[in-house]
C-alpha cells in the first residue's frame, strides 16, 4: 500500500470535478421532490388522486419501487428517489473506479505511476477509496440540502444513507469488474450491467409481489426495504456495507494474480491482418461486443416485461387504484391493458437509447485517442466514416426493439389482456422513431458540440423523466410533448394518433443534419 496517501490526495484534487455531476443529479432529485409535492399536491384530495394515479400504473413499480405512502411529502421522496438516486451513484462510483484502476493502465499512466514509489495493490486502495468517498459526499450533500428544503430528518437521513451505501455496492462491484476486464469500457460495462440486472429484478420482483426470499437475494431490495419515512429501518445498510466488504476482499485477491494491464478474462488474439474493409465494417467490429451483451439484455428484459404484462389482470384485481380508474369510466379495460403495453414498450425504448447513445460517445472517445484522423486520412471521408457509426446506433435501436418487442409480444397474446400479437409487436416498431430522435440529440452533440459530450445524454434524461414522472406531476401536454415517447401512440387502444410521429420523425433528421455538417467542418480532437 505504500504510496496511497499521496496518490489518493493527488486523484481527488483532480478527479473532484467528476464528482459533481453525479452529486447535483441525486441532490435534485431529493430536493426538488420535498420542494414540489406541497406546490402540485396541496390538499388531501390531491394527494388521494397521486395515490390513485400511481397505483393505477403498475410499470412506475418497475422502475421506481413499491409506494409504501405518498400521502408526505418525506413519502413522496422515498418513492420517487430511493431506487433512482441509488442507482445513479452506483454509476458515478463505477466510473469513478474504472477509470482509476483500468483507465489508467489502459492510457498508460498506470506504468509511469508504478515506475516510483508506489506498492501494487495502491492504485486500486486509490480508487475503492475514491468511490467511497464520492459515495458519503453524495449522502452528505443530499441530505443537507433536502433538509434545507423541508425533509423529515429521520426520514431524509435514511433515504440519503441508501444513496451512500448503494454507491458503495457499487464500488465494490467495479472493483471487481475491473479485475476481470480485457479493458476499462469491458471492466465498466459488466459492472453497470449487474447494477442494471439487480435494478430491474428489484422493480420487477416488487412489482408481481414475489416470495420474501426472491427480495432479500437482491441487493437493491435491501435498500428498498429501508422503508423510509414509513418505518425507517436502519439495520439493512449493514448488509450493504458488508456485502461491500466482502466484493473488496474478493477484489483485492484477483488484483494480486492477475498481470498489468490485463484482465482475468483475456481478449482473443486479432487477426494478424484487419478484415474491416469499409467504415460499416469497422463500426460493427468495434461494437460487436457491446451489441452482443445488449442483444442479450433486451431479450431478459423482453421476458422480464412480458411476464409483468401477463400478471397484469392479477395486479388489476388486487389494485384499488386501478379500479378506481375504471370504476371512473374514464377508460375501458381493454385501453387500460393497451395503455400499459404502451408504456412497457416505451420503458423498453429508453433503455435501448441508453446503449445507442453509448454507440454514438464511442467516436468521441476514438477520436479523442487520435484513431479518426488516420481513416479519414484515406478516401474515407468524415461524412461517410460518421455515417457508419450512425447506422449502426440506429439499426441497433431496430434490433433491440424487435427483439424485446417479439418476446414481449408472445406473452402479451398469451395473457388474455385483449392485446393481439400484431399489436404488441406494432407497438415496439412505433416506438422506433421515438428513439431514433433521442439518438439523434447524441448525433448533433457530438457532431458539432464535442466539447459538451455530456449533453447527449440530454434527449436520454428528458425522455425518462418526462414519461415517467410528467404525468405524476400533472404536467401540461406541451411539456410532456418535449419527449418524443410522448407521440408514441397506443396500438392497443381505440384512439391510434399517428401525425405525431411524423413530426418527431422530421425533428431527428433535422438533429441528424445538424451533427453531419458539424462533423465536417469541425476541427477533430479537440477538447
Amino acid at each position: 500500500m505504500v504510496g496511497a496517501p499521496l496518490l489518493l490526495r493527488t486523484s481527488i484534487k483532480h478527479e473532484a470535478r467528476s464528482f459533481a455531476p453525479w452529486i447535483a443529479i441525486a441532490t435534485v432529485l431529493s430536493a426538488s421532490s420535498v420542494l414540489v409535492y406541497p406546490w402540485v399536491f396541496p390538499t388531501e384530495a390531491d394527494r388521494e388522486g397521486l395515490a390513485t394515479l400511481v397505483g393505477s400504473n403498475p410499470a412506475l413499480g418497475l422502475i421506481f419501487g413499491p409506494a409504501f405512502d405518498v400521502s408526505t411529502a418525506d413519502g413522496f421522496n422515498a418513492w420517487r428517489t430511493l431506487a433512482l438516486g441509488g442507482l445513479l451513484t452506483a454509476l458515478g462510483a463505477i466510473f469513478v473506479v474504472t477509470k482509476a484502476t483500468r483507465g489508467q493502465e489502459d492510457s498508460g499512466q498506470a506504468e509511469l505511476l508504478a515506475s516510483g514509489v508506489l506498492g501494487r495493490s495502491s492504485r486500486l486502495l486509490t480508487a475503492v477509496a475514491m468511490g467511497l468517498i464520492m459515495s458519503i459526499i453524495v449522502g452528505i450533500v443530499a441530505a443537507v440540502v433536502t433538509l434545507l428544503c423541508g425533509g423529515g430528518t429521520e426520514a431524509t437521513l435514511l433515504l440519503c444513507a441508501t444513496y451512500t451505501a448503494t454507491g458503495w455496492m457499487g464500488t465494490g462491484f467495479a472493483a471487481v469488474t475491473s479485475q476481470l476486464g480485457a479493458e476499462a469500457r469491458a471492466s465498466s460495462s459488466m459492472a453497470v450491467g449487474v447494477m442494471g440486472v439487480l435494478f430491474i429484478l428489484r422493480g420487477f420482483t416488487y412489482s408481481v409481489e414475489a416470495a420474501d426470499w426472491a427480495l432479500w437475494i437482491n441487493p437493491l431490495a435491501w435498500m428498498t426495504e429501508t422503508k423510509p419515512a414509513v418505518e425507517n429501518n436502519w439495520w439493512p445498510l449493514w448488509l450493504a456495507v458488508a456485502l461491500t466488504l466482502v466484493l473488496l476482499v474478493v477484489a483485492f485477491a484477483l488484483q494480486a494474480r492477475r498481470d498489468f494491464g490485463q484482465g482475468a478474462i483475456a481478449p482473443a488474439p486479432g487477426p494478424a491482418r484487419g478484415r474491416a474493409r469499409t467504415p460499416l465494417a469497422l463500426a460493427l467490429k468495434l461494437n460487436r461486443g457491446t451489441l452482443i451483451v445488449w442483444a442479450t439484455g433486451f431479450a431478459v428484459l423482453g421476458v422480464v416485461f412480458g411476464y409483468f404484462t401477463t400478471a397484469i389482470t392479477d395486479l388489476l384485481a388486487g389494485d384499488s387504484g386501478i379500479g378506481q380508474v375504471l370504476a371512473s369510466g374514464a377508460q375501458s379495460p381493454a385501453d387500460v391493458f393497451g395503455a400499459f403495453v404502451a408504456t412497457v414498450v416505451n420503458l423498453i425504448g429508453i433503455f435501448a437509447s441508453i446503449a445507442c447513445v453509448q454507440i454514438i460517445l464511442r467516436v468521441r472517445k476514438e477520436e479523442m485517442d487520435d484513431r479518426v484522423e488516420p481513416l479519414i486520412a484515406t478516401p474515407t471521408s468524415r461524412a461517410r466514416y460518421y455515417a457508419s457509426n450512425v447506422v449502426v446506433a440506429m439499426g441497433a435501436a431496430v434490433a433491440f426493439l424487435v427483439i424485446a418487442g417479439v418476446i414481449v409480444a408472445g406473452f402479451a397474446s398469451s395473457a388474455d389482456i385483449g392485446v393481439t400479437y400484431g399489436q404488441a409487436f406494432g407497438q415496439a416498431l412505433a416506438t422506433i422513431p421515438a428513439v431514433w430522435t433521442v439518438i439523434a440529440v447524441a448525433v448533433a452533440v457530438v457532431g458539432a458540440r464535442p466539447k459538451v459530450s455530456i449533453a447527449a445524454w440530454a434527449g436520454v434524461l428528458l425522455s425518462f423523466g418526462l414519461t415517467l414522472l410528467g404525468p405524476t406531476f400533472g404536467l401540461d401536454d406541451w411539456v410532456l410533448a418535449i419527449s418524443p415517447f410522448y407521440h408514441v401512440p397506443a396500438v392497443a387502444t381505440s384512439t391510434v394518433e399517428w401525425a405525431g410521429l411524423g413530426v418527431v420523425f422530421l425533428v431527428g433528421a433535422a438533429l441528424v443534419t445538424v451533427g453531419f455538417a458539424g462533423f465536417r467542418r469541425r476541427d477533430l480532437a479537440t477538447t
